[in-house]
């Protein structure tokens, strides 16, 4: 009989310190391609265990300031250095407890330590500007200084890059953190922090607490001595987070949903065309807020797409993540999956015909995991709830246009304006799209999922704050700016 290994039970981390919640209790992490399979145990904690955490993070931040960027930025190299040499156990983590494949999960660990080293370089890069004074013998100049404590509400389905995006630029700018990782992927958020640990920040400067949204992810956008909150996640929950921190005086960033279209033209590439909607919409099993939702296709080339994209997706392995030829893993949780499959029923009631797929996966191994087929549909209108509601599953709506121009118009027919793609070889085409979409981040020839670290990422309409996050433009969110003016005294 085989031995039972011991589950880990996971701490909170305030202070510099690993503990326990004051509420002495924790809830599971489970597999989500095995619900038998307990990841470790994690915190629930109270509004007792993040006032620990903001009260650790707003005395270490007084002398955090204080340091050089450059010195600031040698703790985030060591992180960095941490983070790739753990490489594959913080991937196997995020494989076992979020379900995206391991080639997946080692790309975005990877993408953290690139993301850790660009912010340790910003600590060496100029933070304001000379400006020109109307009085000849004074010195005017800008500079920026740091918001204080900056409360991270992270999301489960990039629980390594978005933590990490966030804490990186916040500490290299001279802030402290309070981080509130998402308890479906709380152990490998863990690990993460256990990086931060070991590369010997001060007591305080990084903290994390896990806990419910309720609880936990409320009390950061309530608490009087956070002084900004960065979240990503729903709309609906968003919108409570910049409420609280709005009407306390706090600055606030919300990065949330998309319902992301492709293009098709008629002079597309299509076998590109046809990869790059499969890439992104079912990759990480369409749960990125970039992931492709609905394809537009001029009517001249709507068959042959469909043809291809319907072979291609037929081709696609589904399994554990683990598994080296696996291609889409499970849903991330049971309630992602009955939400996946709630929206596939209300397509079908509300009269779209389902071309592929739209059920669970029962078959072998697979019926003890949150799996669904990749779903498409065709005869969408976009009065239906699959056209206008961010499903964050694999399903993918197929929708024949007459021109580029009523792809572009029906695109936009939407409340959200994250990601957008358009197919063609045409460089008009391309120019016209690039003008006329609403769309934070738009690519031509490429999928919508993905952007690279060192390039602002946002979104425009309800997709977002309309702030930016990663690269250079990190900055304006986690500092402020002075305005300095110094004359001689006579």
């Amino acid at each position: 009989m085989a031995v039972q290994t011991e589950i880990k039970t996971y701490l909170n981390y305030i202070n510099g310190s690993w503990v326990s919640s004051v509420s002495n209790q924790v809830e599971p992490s489970l597999n989500p391609a095995n619900r038998h399979d307990i990841v470790g145990y994690v915190q629930r904690s109270t509004l007792e265990d993040l006032n620990a955490a903001v009260a650790a993070a707003k005395q270490a931040q007084a002398s955090w300031r204080k340091r050089s960027g450059v010195e600031r930025g040698e703790y985030l190299y060591k992180a960095a250095r941490l983070l790739e040499q753990r490489l594959d156990d913080i991937a196997e983590t995020m494989t076992r407890e979020m379900g995206k494949t391991l080639a997946e999960a080692k790309a975005e660990t990877m993408r953290g330590v690139h993301i850790l080293r660009y912010y340790a370089g910003e600590g060496a890069r100029k933070v304001g500007d000379v400006i020109p004074s109307s009085d000849s013998e004074g010195l005017m100049f800008t500079t920026r200084v740091p918001l204080g404590v900056v409360g991270v509400i992270s999301p489960w389905n990039f629980p390594v890059a978005i933590p990490i995006w966030k804490m990186a630029p916040a500490l290299a700018y001279g802030n402290t953190v309070v981080l509130k990782p998402a308890s479906e992927t709380a152990v490998t958020a863990a690990k993460v922090i256990e990086c931060f640990h070991e590369a010997g920040f001060p007591n305080g400067v990084v903290n994390m607490v896990c806990g419910s949204g309720s609880v936990i992810g409320q009390g950061i956008a309530n608490h009087p001595d956070i002084d900004g909150v960065t979240f990503t996640g729903s709309n609906a929950v968003g919108k409570q987070v910049g409420r609280a921190a709005f009407e306390r005086g706090a600055k606030y960033q919300l990065e949330m949903g998309g319902k992301n279209p492709v293009i098709v033209a008629k002079d597309a590439d299509l076998d590109l065309a046809v990869e790059g909607t499969i890439s992104g919409g079912l990759r990480s099993t369409g749960q990125k807020c970039t992931a492709t939702s609905r394809v537009f296709i001029e009517k001249e080339v709507y068959e042959p797409f469909k043809a291809k994209l319907l072979e291609r997706v037929k081709q696609l392995k589904i399994g554990n993540g683990l598994d080296a030829d696996t291609w889409m893993g499970p849903c991330a949780s049971e309630s992602q999956l009955n939400t996946v499959l709630s929206y596939i029923e209300k397509g079908k009631a509300e009269g779209a015909k389902l071309l592929y797929g739209g059920k669970r996966c029962l078959d072998g191994e697979l019926a003890n995991g949150f799996y669904v087929e990749p779903t498409i549909f065709e005869e969408v209108n976009l009065q239906m709830t699959i056209a206008r509601e961010e499903i964050f599953g694999p399903v993918l709506a197929l929708i024949p246009v007459d021109s580029i121009e009523e792809a572009i118009r029906l695109a936009n027919d939407t409340e959200y304006g994250l990601s957008a793609s358009l197919y063609t070889k045409n460089i008009g085409n391309a120019l016209q799209f690039i003008q006329d979409i609403e769309a934070g981040l738009i690519k031509v020839n490429a999928e919508t999922a993905g952007v690279e670290f060192q390039a602002p990422f946002g979104g425009m309409k309800q997709s977002s704050s309309h702030s930016r996050e990663q690269g250079q433009a990190a900055i304006e969110f986690f500092t402020s700016i002075k305005t300095v003016f110094v004359k001689a005294s006579e």
